[in-house]
């Protein structure tokens, strides 16, 4: 089965976006608990690339197959699982890599969405935090994406997302989605 064009983030409004999330079907992963069966020998680099063997998978729709059978286990490293197998997948970072920002609204009233390296779509809300997280080489901010998987926000999303915080003047800096305040500052 093809896989679907990936649809421009620019051209959709939030409320549409909100839809394709609703009719996005997820394998039940968590559902599945097969043994473990070895390593994948692959990894996902620090700027999202995927990697098999030391090469990076130039196919596109491979990796967003492969990002949708990824589960974080409970001790904190990752899996590829089926429901008959499970191999260990090195991730030097987060899974995913947020690339595109969608914005609508100002203030309280506003809601954000973000394009993941896979394509996937993702509303900031409850549910789906931003947090800045301090690591060795500096803070870095994050969006959880699904079940404990996170998406570094990308340079010049994180950019734009402080331009949008700091023309709003919040105290701390931050941001509102679907009713959520995001601090941008480092606050918590």
């Amino acid at each position: 089965m093809p896989m679907q064009p990936l649809p421009d983030l620019a051209s959709l409004s939030l409320a549409e976006i909100a839809r394709l999330l609703a009719d996005k079907r997820l394998p039940p992963v968590e559902k599945w608990n097969p043994d473990h069966c070895g390593d994948s020998d692959m990894r996902i680099a620090r700027d999202g690339t995927w990697f098999h063997q030391g090469s990076p998978i130039g196919r596109e729709a491979m990796v967003r197959l492969f990002s949708t059978i990824l589960r974080r286990e409970a001790d904190g490293t990752f899996v590829l699982v089926t429901p008959v197998e499970k191999l260990s997948i090195e991730v030097e970072d987060a899974p995913f890599t947020a690339v595109e920002l969608k914005t609508e609204g100002e203030g309280r009233a506003r809601s954000m969405a973000f394009r993941l390296n896979t394509g996937d779509l993702v509303t900031a809300g409850p549910d789906n935090t931003l947090v800045l997280r301090e690591t060795p080489d500096g803070p870095h901010p994050y969006l959880h994406v699904r079940a404990g998987l996170e998406a570094l926000i990308s340079r010049s999303v994180y950019y734009e997302l402080m331009n949008l915080a700091l023309d709003e003047a919040a105290d701390p800096v931050g941001l509102w989605s679907d009713g959520a305040f995001f601090a941008l500052d480092g606050s918590a």
